[in-house]
């Protein structure tokens, strides 16, 4: 890779991170279900009017639409509202990689090879560390919705590998245009409308940069950028920048919100790091079909 696109890369992965402390910062000023709704609203206007028609059938928009938008972001950021820390939220969210290696085995046909199943069992072993860590300091209510999101995410990941978009970009503005009034639903219901219309009452600057970055800089820019490497180079050169996603995400929580870092969470981190590793660069044991291309880790 050439330089310029290799601090692009490292750029995404560190803008992908840092939008985990983002996140936290704009549930100090919205419902969860309302913050994640206002996000792919904003993700998807003004960009809808300007990508073009959609690329691939609508059923495999709608379907990324509500198993990504609605059910992993509406559990990830409900799991934060209840006190999972922005820095172990980042690191624990990769175990999407080993559910998406299970459901592609499931729906796809991809046996994992040997190293592949190395790599899964290290990634959960990581992960029952992180549990051990945060059962001892933290909710574990908001550990479990997290895990559950990593969890719809493999889904997604698996309906965007069937749908092979031909253009990223293009694909995550109509995607967006999905969950925004399924949210909202969910956000009158169970949040109420006075807590709504009070968050948008009381909607400041830094609630308004909080929507913006995790709209525009995170999302479009995020998956624009990381579209546009994966059309240049092999995704083999690209996927392994998704791992520096929870080392920014762990170190921007620490200055930012003075997360505390345990000895048993770096533990964690090395494990589920170097599992997710394994999972993501391996190949399969699927006659004939190349693997596709691990899926990028934005929040």
């Amino acid at each position: 890779m050439r330089p310029l696109h290799i601090a692009l890369a490292a750029l995404v992965a560190a803008v992908w991170g840092v939008n985990f402390v983002v996140i936290e910062l704009g549930l100090d000023h919205f419902p969860p279900l309302l913050f994640s709704a206002l996000r792919f609203l904003v993700a998807a206007l003004p960009a809808v009017f300007f990508v073009g028609r959609p690329k691939v059938a609508w059923k495999w928009i709608v379907g990324v639409g509500l198993t990504l938008g609605v059910a992993k972001f509406g559990l990830l950021f409900i799991g934060m509202d209840r006190g999972m820390g922005a820095g172990l939220s980042s690191l624990v969210l990769q175990v999407q990689a080993v559910f998406t290696a299970l459901f592609a085995a499931l729906a796809l046909g991809e046996r994992p090879g040997r190293t592949k199943l190395l790599g899964m069992a290290v990634a959960l072993a990581g992960i029952g560390v992180a549990a051990v860590d945060e059962g001892a300091s933290g909710p574990v209510l908001a550990f479990v919705l997290v895990i559950a999101a990593a969890a719809c995410w493999g889904v997604s990941n698996v309906l965007t590998r069937k749908a092979a978009p031909p253009d990223p970009l293009n694909f995550m503005v109509w995607v967006s245009t999905v969950p925004v009034l399924p949210l909202l639903g969910l956000s009158l219901l169970f949040e109420g409308g006075h807590r709504d219309r009070a968050a948008l009452a009381g909607l400041d600057w830094s609630g308004a940069g909080a929507l913006v970055f995790v709209a525009w800089i995170a999302t479009v820019f995020g998956f624009g950028a990381w579209g546009l490497l994966l059309s240049r180079y092999p995704a083999s050169s690209v996927a392994p920048f998704t791992l520096l996603v929870p080392v920014f995400g762990m170190s921007s929580a620490a200055l930012v919100l003075d997360e505390s870092v345990s000895p048993l969470r770096w533990c964690a981190a090395a494990l589920l790091v170097g599992g997710v590793a394994l999972t993501s660069l391996t190949g399969t044991r699927r006659a004939a079909t190349p693997e596709p291309a691990p899926e990028p880790a934005p929040a």
